[in-house]
């Protein structure tokens, strides 16, 4: 399974009880934060997201409504005596930053922070599961967007046939990531046996701040769900243009020709109040597009493995 929820999809300045930039990224067991705009604890909160099955967050770039949650966040995490090591993938000054202000605040995290600078387009996870990968986009300093992708989806487990063969409940979690069961008796249980092939790996990008580029195309083609920032609307491409953003009709150009399945939009200008208008525009090019309304959560269609 892989799902994306929303905690913020506001651009630079909170209003209208939208906040600054932050998703949960859900694939299988796995938990990522990607971006922390302020407020980011609060909508764990909020949402109930267990922050001790974070162990991995991603930081876009340094402009304040993509990361000014993260020191919180981490003091936070501290302070409810974390003692799992946590990956942190960010550009390269987010460590100076971080050291200065628990220094100057005489702290020291209850775990181990283990950061990897970003500094160009690369792999950055790959298990026999998952892997995760960014990519650059264009705007006004240094950006990143990334991918998640699942290698290995679990297998499908018939439960009558798994009790047939007196195979524990326990073991069911590692019988859909394919493995065989020994019984008591030393007589092997083929994992072909008590599970079917499951849906076809999904795949999920997150484009992050960028003006209109359709060098993304490739980077994001055929992916389940796509993440496009829609700052403006369409009549104001000069201005999304001018600040190395992107508008609706932009957006859904983009998620058409890479042929997405499912367009998320998000990152709203704080000039814009209602957003029906952000949805109906983006619809007019690529009509299975969402807002990325705060608290929701998009899930990847199933797809069934040939």
């Amino acid at each position: 399974m892989l799902g994306v929820t929303i905690l913020g999809n506001n651009s630079a300045l909170p209003a209208f009880d939208r906040h600054p930039t932050a998703q949960v990224v859900t694939l299988d067991d796995q938990v990522f934060l990607v971006d922390c705009g302020e407020g980011t604890q609060m909508q764990l909160a909020k949402y109930k997201i267990r922050w001790g099955r974070i162990n991995h967050i991603f930081i876009s770039h340094l402009h304040g409504d993509h990361y000014f949650g993260l020191p919180g966040l981490l003091n936070s995490m501290s302070l409810l005596n974390r003692d799992s090591e946590l990956h942190l993938y960010a550009p390269p000054m987010v460590d100076e930053i971080l050291d200065l202000q628990f220094k100057a605040g005489h702290s020291a995290l209850s775990y181990k922070l283990i950061f990897h600078p970003l500094t160009r387009s690369e792999e950055l996870i790959k298990t026999d599961r998952f892997k995760v990968s960014c990519f650059e986009t264009k705007h006004r300093i240094p950006c990143f967007g990334f991918k998640f992708e699942q290698i290995k989806p679990p297998r499908k487990l018939n439960p009558e046939k798994a009790i047939s063969f007196e195979i524990p409940a326990s073991f069911y979690d590692r019988l859909k990531w394919g493995e065989d069961y020994t019984n008591k008796k030393g007589e092997l249980v083929r994992n072909e046996w008590v599970t079917e092939a499951g849906v076809s790996p999904h795949r999920y990008a997150y484009c992050a701040d960028t003006i209109f580029d359709e060098n993304l195309i490739e980077l994001v083609n055929d992916v389940d769900l796509l993440y496009h920032e829609t700052t403006y609307l369409k009549d104001l491409e000069d201005r999304a243009a001018m600040r190395f953003h992107s508008t609706t009709h932009q957006a859904a150009t983009i998620a058409l020709k890479a042929k997405v399945k499912h367009l998320l939009i998000g990152h709203f200008s704080s000039k814009y109040e209602k957003l029906d208008q952000f949805l109906l525009e983006a619809k007019e090019l690529f009509p299975n597009t969402s807002l990325a309304l705060e608290g929701t959560t998009f899930i990847t269609p199933p797809r069934i493995q040939m």
